[in-house]
């Protein structure tokens, strides 16, 4: 996945072809942002609420989005933010983190028009047609400065889907003991025989050739016009490193092994990065007492909205996407966006496993929350103005449908098979953000 999608020269992503949009109606798949500036506002509202929550901090503030885009979401959040002069007087700087150049001069572009662009010690810098704020871009978030003073607003939209993933399925027991693992480069003899060979085993699911077709078939299907992708997922023959260790470091996981045919699939990556989100948040355990954290006053928050399941861990969920159609996610390397399903409950584990001084709530359904953001209002809002002396119909009928896609729940639709997960400072579960039950005191 990440050599597909972040190859420098050839990466889905990363890769310099000419007039090349991965977004929108002409690209191959749109994103909430691009449905509806609402999405976007209501970001921005969120922020400012969840400021004024903690305590409206008058400095120190830090605005932080990883994988934005075309840079859709953080312009509309900046143009909302502007409104609220004193939080939008607190923010010190906007931290974008990405990887592909071309999509670092789009979003470049539209936050922050013409001014200069200057390449710094931790990647590229501009400053924001809102405010003049400093605007900084990285190829990854350990480049983005960790003060513990500072308050940081994280904001990961369609961002983990993205993230590389491993797939085990669990086997039956082999009637024979292994004597070898699977390694990079060939097998790995074992010390001693394996003491567990008569339960059921975590088999990696890995990557390898498809073989060539023959002239015989016994399938009373037609055969497909497209030929075959080169590439197919194999069950490995033997144990790998990853699938005796990844699997092992959950319950929820270690639970499914004694179910011969089980198939899950764990991102170490994207638990990585929600740690991370978690120990910029409340601080990382303290080396004295790792109930406490090395924050002083935990601080921020992290909203991440995304798609998969509310619960379960997710299964055979890789695929890929091409002009808006579901393709193989082994055709044309390069050229299709891969993508699986987030793990919810992992991040939140991973989160509150990082610090000590953080909680979680959530995932709730990207529906329900926007409406209790204010979606529906804001929607009807800008629907009267449409109207107001324009008799514009069809600006009205766009937005109205802009809201109806974002918010609808029925069978695979936007509202329901996406959701929304926040980290906040740790508060013993006395005070829930906005749009997760909670309000705020103004």
């Amino acid at each position: 996945m990440r050599q597909c999608l972040t190859s420098p020269d050839h990466g889905y992503y990363t890769s310099h072809t000419q007039g090349r949009d991965q977004f929108g109606q002409k690209g191959d798949f749109i994103t909430s942002p691009e449905i509806s500036q609402i999405f976007g506002e209501l970001l921005g509202i969120w922020v400012v609420a969840e400021w004024i929550a903690q305590g409206k901090r008058s400095s120190g503030v830090e605005i932080v989005e990883v994988g934005p885009g075309r840079g859709t979401l953080m312009d509309d959040m900046l143009r909302t933010i502007r409104n609220f002069k004193d939080f939008a007087a607190s923010i010190e700087s906007v931290y974008v983190v990405e990887a592909s150049p071309g999509l670092r001069e789009t979003q470049k572009k539209l936050l922050c028009g013409d001014a200069p662009m200057e390449e710094i010690d931790i990647g590229f810098r501009s400053h924001s047609k809102y405010a003049n704020l400093p605007v900084t871009w990285c190829e990854d978030i350990r480049f983005v400065p960790n003060n513990p003073s500072k308050t940081p607003f994280i904001f990961a939209h369609e961002f983990f889907d993205a993230l590389p993933i491993h797939a085990f399925q669990s086997v039956a027991a082999s009637p024979s003991q292994p004597t070898t693992i699977a390694g990079l480069s060939g097998p790995i003899p074992l010390s001693k025989p394996s003491t567990t060979s008569r339960m059921p085993q975590w088999r990696e699911l890995v990557v390898t050739t498809t073989p060539a077709p023959t002239l015989l078939t016994t399938s009373s299907r037609p055969s497909s016009k497209d030929p075959p992708p080169d590439f197919q997922l194999s069950l490995s023959k033997a144990s790998t490193p990853s699938s005796l260790v990844l699997p092992e470091t959950s319950p929820r996981y270690r639970a499914l092994k004694s179910s011969p045919g089980a198939v899950i699939e764990i991102s170490p990556e994207s638990h990585s990065y929600a740690a991370e989100f978690a120990r910029r948040i409340g601080g990382s355990p303290s080396p004295s007492d790792v109930s406490k954290a090395t924050k002083s006053k935990p601080s921020g928050a992290a909203l991440i909205l995304d798609y998969g399941p509310m619960s379960t861990i997710p299964t055979s969920t890789l695929r890929g996407i091409r002009n808006h159609k579901l393709v193989s996610p082994f055709s044309s390397p390069g050229l299709v966006d891969i993508s699986a399903d987030v793990d919810f409950i992992a991040l939140a584990e991973a989160a509150i496993n990082a610090s000590p001084g953080v909680e979680v709530h959530g995932p709730v359904e990207q529906g329900g929350w926007l409406e209790r953001m204010g979606v529906r209002e804001r929607g009807d809002m800008l629907m009267r103005k449409a109207d107001d002396g324009k008799g514009d119909e069809d600006g009205r009928e766009r937005i109205r449908k802009g809201v109806e896609r974002l918010v609808e729940r029925g069978g695979g639709a936007m509202g329901r098979i996406y959701k929304v997960l926040a980290i906040v400072p740790e508060a013993g579960g006395r005070r829930k953000p906005v749009g997760f039950g909670g309000g705020i005191d103004v």
